[in-house]
């Protein structure tokens, strides 16, 4: 092995080392963000066996006669507090399109210093390398799903923070169509969260609206929304009408009623026949209303789980993860 082969593995396993104490630092913030108990500890495991990998790629760095950078694991510390403090004024999916870019970063350089290794005959840094990428990969296959969770109306496997919330709502506020001014976004608004039942005579004067109304509903009242989606039907907008109960049965705007739930009995079901009800869903919405309920009345920890995982099953086959 060349010195220039040494020095260009040296180069990169410093750099993924460095770059690994980050993804710790990272994973150990996200952790107060996870929806339930079991991606919490998911969480947990994740950041402890980065932390297993970052000793690994130290004893490399050392066999190879290099000495690690002693303050590598104080500046992942130091940019992981920067990127959270950074995250808390951005909107959820740019905080995760964030963490998936360092794992992509990870991912391509582990593959690189696989073909180094390779290339100089050095199996147990190949090995290693090959315990990256399985790592790297299965993690930006896990924060797609998060993802995808997201785009799908959640409930994501992360909970936003109260300030990622309120970003996000004032994204989806600029971004309403042009034709509707500030002033009469405002008059909208105002009515919706004062006056429920004039939102009937706002959306009366045409089914369109019911598109601004699924982007500026989402702080009013139930009351608000079963106006909204009753009017829409009378109007014949049935796609409006469904988009507002998605969001009326939502976990960020109200809780639905039992005799609407998509689980027939549901409140009658054990921890295992909920679970396996759940598990026949294929509507995110209806997952959504499951998860909205089932936390504002019994709280079961299985149930609410399995809700998750349906949902993250969902989310993979629209991502394309298999």
């Amino acid at each position: 092995m060349s010195t220039s082969d040494t020095a260009t593995l040296l180069t990169q396993l410093r750099t993924i080392l460095d770059l690994t104490n980050t993804e710790i630092q990272i994973a150990e913030t996200r952790v107060a963000q996870a929806r339930t108990e079991a991606v919490r500890r998911e969480l947990l495991e994740n950041a402890e066996n980065a932390r297993g990998r970052a000793e690994a790629i130290d004893a490399a760095i050392r066999d190879l006669g290099g000495i690690p950078e002693l303050i590598g694991p104080f500046l992942g510390r130091a940019a992981a507090a920067v990127k959270t403090v950074v995250e808390q004024a951005q909107p959820f999916d740019e905080a995760l399109l964030g963490d998936l870019a360092l794992e992509h970063q990870l991912l391509d350089r582990a593959r690189y210093i696989k073909a180094l290794a390779t290339t100089a005959g050095r199996k147990d840094i190949e090995n290693l390398a090959f315990r990256l990428i399985t790592a790297h990969q299965a993690t930006v296959d896990w924060l797609t799903t998060v993802l995808a969770e997201d785009a799908l109306g959640g409930p994501a496997a992360l909970r936003r923070t109260p300030l990622q919330a309120a970003t996000g709502t004032a994204v989806r506020l600029i971004n309403v169509p042009v034709s509707w001014s500030a002033r009469g976004l405002d008059r909208a608004l105002d009515t919706v969260r004062t006056t429920p039942p004039s939102l009937e005579e706002l959306l009366s004067r045409g089914a369109h609206a019911g598109d601004v109304a699924v982007k500026t509903l989402t702080a009013s009242r139930d009351a608000a929304l079963e106006t909204a989606e009753r009017v829409s039907r009378q109007q014949g907008a049935e796609g409006v009408a469904d988009a507002l109960r998605s969001v009326r049965t939502g976990t960020s705007t109200g809780v639905p009623e039992s005799d609407e739930l998509p689980i027939e009995d549901f409140d009658e079901l054990n921890v295992s026949q909920a679970v396996a009800a759940v598990k026949e869903l294929t509507d995110p919405a209806d997952v959504r209303a499951i998860v909205a309920y089932e936390e504002a009345n019994k709280n079961r920890h299985g149930v609410v789980s399995a809700a998750q995982t349906r949902l993250a099953a969902i989310a993979k086959e629209v991502a394309g993860i298999s």
